[in-house]
């Protein structure tokens, strides 16, 4: 009988599919990465997703975030977030958390629960006690490193975190996880080297914040805001997303 999810299942097998609908997969951040990693994993059958997100659509998401939208700016991203994943899979359990994930809120989540969990969170404290979490609780998890300041979408590659280069965000990260003894970390990650955002005060989110109402973080309290354009983190969350249905299925394709 033909479902949404025939195209699919050609792919993966009946088997593949059973196995994606009974997975429960968390989803650490849901902007320019994490809500495209959340889009493919729901049209893929995900059957339960966890989103973690306290963040709020902005205007200045546009131009990169797939749950930004002109009606959505000021809500949520989990609450958008949810309802397009209902949208495409109205069976889907969906839990959401509007909660920034830092070692201060880590007891909130029982990771035993997952199958898999996906970091795609911008600060390297958070990132470093996601994979601490998941490692103590046994559970697969993917890192996405660093995907501002970058226009090529083809320098993507998924390796292990020690066998990453170029990448800064790699670097500390490597050093904090070995510093820690974690012996691997599966990332996605992009060789290209960062470029320099154009020093504009005039476009800068530094000193012209638009946060909606509400906002917990807003930009002008970052180090850093990165520049960014809508193929290069959508492409990192779609690799994400791929490796994380293959895992969980234990379909790869075919290999060269």
């Amino acid at each position: 009988m033909l479902t949404q999810f025939s195209r699919t299942e050609l792919l993966l097998g009946r088997e593949g599919m059973e196995k994606l609908q009974a997975a429960r997969v968390a989803v650490f951040g849901i902007g320019g990465v994490g809500g495209y990693t959340v889009e493919a994993l729901a049209r893929s059958g995900v059957g339960a997703l966890d989103i973690i997100d306290d963040d709020k659509v902005c205007l200045t998401n546009l131009n990169r975030q797939i749950i930004a939208t002109r009606s959505t700016v000021g809500q949520y991203k989990v609450d958008v977030a949810e309802a397009r994943i209902l949208d495409i899979n109205p069976k889907a359990v969906v839990r959401k958390y509007k909660t920034f994930y830092m070692p201060e809120t880590a007891g909130q989540f029982d990771f035993k629960q997952y199958d898999y969990v996906v970091d795609a969170i911008d600060t390297v404290t958070g990132k470093v006690a996601l994979v601490v979490q998941a490692n103590e609780a046994g559970v697969p998890i993917i890192s996405c490193m660093g995907a501002g300041n970058k226009l090529d979408p083809t320098a993507f590659e998924v390796a292990d975190i020690y066998k990453t280069s170029m990448c800064p965000l790699a670097k500390v990260m490597r050093y904090e996880l070995r510093r820690l003894g974690i012996p691997a970390l599966k990332v996605v990650y992009s060789k290209e080297p960062p470029m320099k955002p154009v020093e504009d005060m005039e476009i800068s989110c530094r000193v012209n914040c638009i946060c909606p109402p509400g906002t917990a973080r807003k930009c002008t309290e970052r180090r850093s805001v990165p520049g960014s354009n809508a193929f290069v983190p959508s492409v990192a969350g779609l690799i994400i997303a791929a490796e994380v249905v293959k895992d969980i299925t234990g379909v790869k394709g075919v290999q060269s």
